[in-house]
């Protein structure tokens, strides 16, 4: 359910204005719009660039508690907010010096990597040598391909040879010797020398990861706190923004929402306060912020509905009839009894073990519990039919399992397919109903005439020429109701689907009205005709992609019995290995497509049809942030 909200204009003068930004902010309940639409100031500015390094800092602290274990006990101090800024400015100094350690200590671990086949070594006597004339040259070479004649003609000598490679310096006063290897260059340190620089290194990596756990130990409360005010700043700078001056400068107009139900305690304040104010209903063309109010099953499916849009203020919420039918959706998607009950104890265990993850866990649990639901409906389990199976508890309750034994009920075709395309044309006169409630609601009862007439049409027709494919007799005085209702709805479809074009004074213009009403119902015939098969057909992955993840699942059985090797406990453990690796990768793309085409399912076909607008305003009331 979308709230009613209430339209606040404010005049406040540059006297009051201090004050009466303070008061609303601990009232807590009004929505200020930016009037400065696109501007900034420095003040947002840094706001803005300080919560980020908040937010960077703390990601900093996480790591570092979730990847290195302290040394020592430390006790967290109180909480102050004013230390924040020093204590990021003091992670983010040993955010850099941890870089800075890592990035030396790879280039000296990689030096001393090349370094270490050629063994400890003094450079000041390869210099020597080079004042003689003789130039060292290293290489390394497969060590089948090392020659000897190397060693005659430029005193090569092998100094290493590891994993089939041959390590070996040569000499030449005539410059690069011609040798088919690959030339080595060595830094110019010894073993030693780079061990003990690695082991300094290391050291000091300790030292400053030891400082960041003792900051997140010792201080985290501070930094949380500063963020804190960080995003207060932030919220204050915006509706520093959210103003308009005028009369010279003198007085500030600002405009702002509020819930009906907060409203008599606005007022209140603001008489009190001597504001100078105005409060009436949303304009048509105003953008109102909204709130969704719904009980706790609908509630659970709203992050759902976000990666769409929130519904605008003229919109109905979508959530009351979105939630049943993508629970429904997931379900037949999934189709699997074992994989439900898998979905059903992880969501569970979330619930139960992470708290803050507790609405995600019910979620899970309700499509995880509608996927043992589908899936005990069409007989499947893990991939095991269970209507062919030869066991004696499940032959009470074989023969009502809806699968394909049952196509003679069903025009021949599958009855999950069928059943997909009802569910289907169920959601799409739900959606057109709901655009007529829309048109009602914003713009009057005729208005919705014709997008009801629709609805009344299609179920008329379906009652009259679809349950008889069925077998169901419909009685002769029933279809001449019916074909009344289809008159009545056709009357509404074809000449008031625009009433707005009888609106104009003169005969000529009402009757060039009913010829636009006329026009356009033929037009709206021609789309409904085309584009109602198209969205119904749509619904066919319900089936399609249900059984899919059926076949597949019995198809890694089959592999399991199959390539098993006949040989005990190895066969067994061959088999549960298949089976476990098949049927991972069977539940991930069963669970991405359950997700996915629901979600396409109803954002594409169902919205359309309901006419959901979206884009949505959230309501976010200017208030103080708490810890």
């Amino acid at each position: 359910m979308i709230l009613k909200m209430k339209k606040l204009t404010f005049l406040v003068t540059n006297k009051e204005y201090d004050k009466f930004i303070s008061d609303i902010r601990e009232l807590g309940a009004i929505h200020v719009d930016m009037l400065q639409q696109g501007a900034t100031s420095d003040e947002l500015t840094s706001a803005l660039s300080l919560a980020d390094r908040y937010k960077q800092a703390i990601k900093a602290l996480d790591f570092a508690q979730e990847s290195y274990t302290p040394k020592n006990q430390y006790t967290a101090k109180p909480a102050n907010a004013k230390e924040g800024v020093s204590l990021v400015e003091q992670v983010e100094k040993l955010v850099a010096a941890e870089n800075d350690i890592k990035h030396q200590l790879d280039a000296v671990e990689k030096d001393y990597n090349l370094m270490e086949p050629w063994g400890e070594f003094s450079w000041e006597t390869i210099h020597e040598l080079e004042k003689s004339g003789y130039v060292p040259y290293f290489y390394s070479v497969g060590t089948k391909q090392y020659k000897a004649e190397w060693a005659e003609k430029f005193f090569a000598t092998a100094v290493n040879e590891l994993n089939k490679k041959t390590y070996f310096v040569a000499f030449s006063k005539e410059g690069d010797p011609d040798i088919t290897a690959e030339r080595i260059y060595l830094p110019e340190e010894s073993l030693s020398e780079m061990s003990v620089k690695i082991k300094s290194l290391n050291e000091q990596l300790l030292e400053v990861r030891e400082n960041l756990l003792r900051i997140n130990a010792e201080s985290r409360a501070s930094i949380l706190a500063g963020q804190v005010e960080a995003e207060n700043d932030i919220a204050l700078s915006k509706v520093h923004l959210s103003n308009e001056s005028i009369a010279g400068d003198q007085v500030k107009l600002m405009i702002g929402w509020s819930l009906e139900e907060n409203a008599p305690q606005i007022v209140d304040y603001l008489e009190k306060a001597g504001i100078c104010y105005e409060i009436a209903d949303p304009d048509f063309d105003d953008d109102v912020p909204i709130k969704i109010k719904n009980n706790k099953f609908s509630s659970l499916f709203e992050p759902i509905l976000r990666m769409y849009s929130l519904p605008n203020y003229h919109d109905i919420d979508p959530l009351p009839l979105f939630a049943p039918f993508f629970m429904l959706f997931f379900g037949l998607c999934m189709g699997d009894l074992g994989y439900g009950l898998i979905i059903t104890a992880i969501s569970l265990l979330i619930m139960f073990k992470k708290p803050d993850l507790k609405s995600y866990g019910m979620l899970g649990a309700l499509l995880g519990g509608m996927t043992c639901i589908c899936g005990f409906i069409t007989g499947t389990f893990f991939g095991i039919n269970l209507a062919e199976v030869d066991w004696a508890f499940m032959k009470p309750i074989q023969p009502y399992f809806i699968n394909d034994s049952m196509k003679e009920h069903f025009f021949g075709y599958s009855p999950m397919m069928v059943i997909s395309v009802i569910i289907g044309l169920i959601q799409v006169l739900i959606g057109m109903t709901m655009a007529g409630c829309k048109a009602v609601k914003n713009y009057g009862f005729i208005y919705g005439v014709g997008k009801f007439s629709w609805v009344l049409a299609l179920v008329s027709a379906v009652i009259l020429f679809g349950l008889p494919a069925f077998g169901v007799v419909i009685p002769s005085f029933l279809q001449y109701i019916l074909y009344a209702l289809i008159a009545v709805a056709a009357f509404g479809i074809y000449f008031l689907n625009n009433p707005a074009a009888y609106a104009k004074e003169g005969s000529l213009k009402k009757m060039l009205g009913v010829g636009m009403n006329l026009g356009s119902g033929l037009w709206a015939t021609y789309g409904m005709s085309t584009g109602l098969l198209g969205d119904l057909l749509s619904y066919i992955r319900l089936f399609a992609l249900g059984l899919t993840g059926g076949v597949l699942g019995s198809v890694f059985n089959s592999l399991a019995m199959d390539m098993s090797p006949n040989i005990p406990v190895f066969h067994e453990v061959v088999m549960l290995l298949i089976l476990l690796f098949g049927h991972g990768i069977n539940f991930g793309l069963c669970m991405i497509s359950s997700f996915v085409h629901p979600m396409r399912l109803t954002f594409v076909e169902y919205f359309k049809n309901a006419e959901f607008d979206g884009n949505g305003k959230e309501y976010t009331p200017f208030q103080e942030v708490k810890n």
